[in-house]
């Protein structure tokens, strides 16, 4: 297991997995039908830092770190992870969630925010929570799902500076 930090050229591997994801349209709230540029734009531009997943030579997954807020709130940080579905189950969302934090607070975050996580996405919540990240906020029906129409949206929180 190796988990670096992406370069631009990373992201025709990490392409297959972001589509994959965005194309279900279960869990982010991205175009179903986003671009790969318009990915690369989001995943690798806009981010202060992104990293992959690596297993013999593989991309399995990836994870973004940015800044949630400009001034005052520039000492929390979002994150967006991403698992391909060939390696879901193997604690890959959890050694990525675990790095970004230590990331994080290398960087001089003082807590981290999950923005939007779909309350149906009940794999991520609970992975969410036993890393100790609180529901802080729930969104009623602000995310449509494809299949179960239209569900909360959870931000969720963890303070880093413990």
């Amino acid at each position: 297991m190796n988990i670096r930090e992406a370069t631009r050229s990373d992201f025709e591997r990490i392409w297959p997995i972001f589509r994959e994801i965005a194309a279900a349209g279960e869990t982010y709230a991205y175009p179903r039908d986003i671009t790969q540029a318009q990915a690369e734009a989001l995943w690798i531009d806009a981010p202060r830092k992104t990293y992959v997943f690596e297993e013999a030579g593989e991309i399995l997954g990836t994870y973004y770190l940015k800044t949630n807020q400009a001034g005052p709130g520039d000492h929390v940080c979002n994150c967006g992870y991403m698992v391909s579905s060939a390696a879901r189950g193997r604690g890959l969302a959890t050694a990525m969630c675990e790095h970004s934090q230590q990331v994080a607070r290398t960087l001089g975050y003082k807590a981290m925010q999950f923005n939007f996580v779909a309350a149906s996405n009940e794999g991520a919540v609970r992975l969410w929570t036993r890393l100790g990240f609180a529901t802080v906020g729930r969104l009623p029906k602000a995310f449509r799902h494809p299949t179960l129409g239209y569900v909360d949206a959870l931000v969720m929180y963890k303070w880093l500076d413990d």
